[in-house]
């Protein structure tokens, strides 16, 4: 009997040990994106998806989990098993803004979430209806002072980058602008298409195949340098509102106590494909420059942005309703 005991516990010892060294990845991995499909994060997730399927001979599974801004899917990830099984593709918001905005979240991104790597970048794009008469973001800043509480910006939601970024421009350079909020970016475009609202704060991927419409006017860019991708529009920054800097950004993220030599792999294979041609072009289709981060600079990244987001939040008296 004790033989019989010892054999079954040294098998299992075995087991465990080469169950534990197995290699990663040994099964499928699920990549939840917490946004429906057809957005930002989901174009570029899923080419990614598809890659990490031929690297790993394992199904990389994208599961798309919506709602309220991204936290849903976010949560997720923060409450699942920590085994490199379940990662987070992720966007700014949930991760960094609504961090600012909600002061009940259901998970830490700092204490729950760990990173991975930033993969991308992009900035928003200030643009005017043809109609007004401004050419340049002095021209815009000059007309607002004339004009106070006249002229109108269009964000895709309140809350949103775009929202933080026309509070925060309206802060620095002094201005009375109206925020005329949407639900989401095509209805937001479509206006300022149409005429019905003066300007508007607007993704790069969702105008970038209208401008050369002649619909609208491309003032400037929210990042705090040029956008590799609009390399003749000037920053906001540079045009005479200085230290404005809103982006969207992408990256991948995992449950805390996730083993490290896991997060090791996740980084150099997800690094790689942001040197790869195809992914590349797919995020300039995008409007999204490749960033391919450490997991450090990433988390410094995040941490930056939540700072930065909670002053601007506090300064321009930014609430959800």
């Amino acid at each position: 009997m004790y033989i019989r005991s010892f054999a079954v516990a040294l098998l299992l010892v075995v087991t465990g040990n080469a169950s534990a060294q197995e290699p990663y990845p040994a099964r499928p991995v699920r990549i939840v994106i917490p946004y429906p499909p057809g957005g930002g994060t989901d174009l570029q997730g899923r080419p990614m998806a598809q890659k990490l399927t031929e690297k790993w001979g394992q199904n990389a599974v994208i599961d798309n989990r919506g709602g309220a801004g991204g936290m849903v899917g976010a949560e997720i990830v923060a409450k699942s098993k920590p085994d490199g099984y379940t990662i987070l593709m992720c966007a700014s918001g949930e991760v960094s803004l609504n961090v600012a905005l909600f002061p009940k979240m259901a998970y830490d991104p700092e204490r729950d979430l760990i990173p991975v790597t930033q993969l991308s970048i992009s900035p928003l794009v200030l643009v005017v209806h043809p109609s007004l008469p401004a050419r340049s973001v002095r021209e815009f800043i000059a007309l607002a002072k004339k004009r106070p509480g006249e002229i109108a910006y269009a964000s895709s939601g309140t809350g949103g980058p775009h929202h933080i970024a026309g509070e925060w421009m309206k802060l620095l350079a002094k201005i009375n602008i109206i925020h005329v909020p949407y639900k989401g970016g095509g209805p937001q475009l479509a206006d300022v298409f149409g005429g019905h609202v003066h300007s508007g704060f607007i993704a790069l991927p969702v105008v970038a195949p209208h401008l050369k419409s002649g619909k609208i006017r491309v003032l400037a860019v929210t990042t705090a340098r040029r956008s590799q991708t609009l390399p003749a529009v000037p920053s906001l920054s540079e045009s005479g509102v200085a230290g404005l800097d809103v982006a969207q950004w992408w990256g991948v993220m995992v449950p805390a106590g996730t083993p490290g030599a896991i997060i090791a792999k996740l980084n150099t294979d997800f690094v790689a494909l942001t040197k790869l041609p195809d992914i590349r072009a797919r995020m300039a289709e995008l409007g999204a420059e490749p960033i391919g981060s450490t997991a450090a600079q990433f988390g410094e990244t995040i941490r930056s942005d939540i700072a930065k987001y909670r002053k601007i939040v506090k300064d321009a008296k930014i609430s959800i309703n």
